[in-house]
């Protein structure tokens, strides 16, 4: 923890934290460490009605490609399930847990289960008590709701989730609805104690090591660092981050990745998630292979997220890949107008055709039937 007194408006986090629940230290240990962690899509039939057999197809196959867990109730899964109408939450939240029950039956380590939360206040206090009730470790929290002027009412909705379920903080990039916030923002979210790890995705490297260093600021060297950088993927679990703070000077490394590019094609993803844990542990530094593959998924990502397009086919495109696997029956989206934009199924076409050696598509054909049983 960083060395900081809390003000008379501040609550002391070391007081909160004797209130919550805590993540358990296992969970925890494989969060440090790092783990492949999909951004679960929402599967929808041709009515747009959740399909419940491929979303447990799709539970079961990322499992079985070696993530170690799950989010659920992200972007990925479509942020309008959070809208109460919806009543999609707590089934999509259920499945997924559900099957990690089942996977964790038969595994050492369990499976870290991170659930989206969304919303102001009062709502994200309710969706982290329904996380907490359904077995989730962790909640993502989603800050679209607050503007970034007001990080002082944003500070206290963060305590008053973590009062309920740790927190996975969330740096999201702003054509997707995250907020530009201030270093000294994220530095005092990260002496909340119950802050177990980051998802650092600004699309942008000046915000990520902004972001950075307000960790190294904090004191805190236990929270586990993620990338959601798409677009910046193979080098972020690569680099080191030379950081100064209140324990000096020492260098921080993303240990693994929250992402919807994790949403498919995920048995390539945690082989390469090993390369890195091994040239970082090793000191071998970025190889040329990895360099290489450093380009070709971000140009795969690029197609599939559509960033021609200010990323507006991004989800569709997920879906359109899973359902040329037969993991998923269709591409579509609970918005009506959110489909693929012109030109990207051709652009899918091509980044598929390019890099074959990218893709799990055999591994998937050899399981589809028994992961849609």
């Amino acid at each position: 923890m960083a060395n900081s007194e809390p003000s008379a408006d501040q609550p002391n986090e070391m007081h909160l934290s004797q209130q919550q629940t805590c993540c358990p230290a296992p969970v925890r240990k494989v969060l440090q460490r790092g783990v492949v962690l999909p951004a679960h899509p929402l599967a929808l039939d041709a009515r747009r009605k959740l399909d419940e057999r491929s979303q447990r197809a799709l539970a079961r196959y990322y499992v079985a490609a070696g993530a170690g867990g799950l989010a659920v109730g992200v972007h990925t899964t479509q942020f309008q399930i959070h809208n109460p109408c919806s009543g999609l939450l707590e089934p999509v939240l259920t499945i997924a847990r559900e099957e990690m029950d089942r996977a964790d039956q038969s595994r050492q380590k369990p499976l870290v289960r991170v659930a989206g939360i969304c919303g102001k206040t009062a709502q994200a206090v309710i969706e982290a008590e329904l996380a907490r009730d359904l077995g989730y470790h962790c909640g993502l929290l989603n800050f679209s709701e607050f503007s970034a002027a007001d990080e002082p009412a944003l500070l206290a909705h963060c305590r008053a989730v973590a009062r309920v379920l740790p927190l996975f903080g969330f740096c999201l990039q702003a054509s997707l609805g995250g907020l530009r916030l201030s270093r000294a923002l994220w530095t005092r979210f990260c002496e909340i104690e119950q802050v177990v790890a980051i998802k650092i995705a600004p699309f942008n490297r000046y915000q990520t090591l902004d972001l950075i260093h307000a960790v190294a600021d904090s004191g805190r060297t236990d929270i586990a660092l993620y990338t959601g950088n798409d677009d910046h993927i193979v080098l972020d679990l690569l680099l080191p981050y030379s950081a100064r703070g209140t324990e000096g000077q020492w260098n921080l490394y993303m240990v693994g990745g929250l992402l919807g590019h994790w949403a498919l094609w995920t048995k390539k993803a945690v082989e390469l998630l090993d390369q890195c844990h091994h040239a970082v542990a090793n000191g071998l530094g970025a190889s040329p292979q990895l360099l290489l593959c450093h380009t070709e998924v971000t140009d795969m990502n690029a197609a599939i997220f559509d960033a021609t397009n200010e990323f507006r086919g991004c989800l569709p495109g997920i879906s359109e890949v899973l359902s040329r696997q037969g993991l998923v029956a269709t591409n579509l989206c609970l918005d009506e107008e959110e489909t693929l934009s012109a030109g990207q199924k051709e652009e899918i076409d091509r980044v598929m055709a390019a890099y074959p050696h990218q893709r799990d598509d055999a591994f998937v054909a050899e399981h589809l039937d028994e992961w849609r049983r």
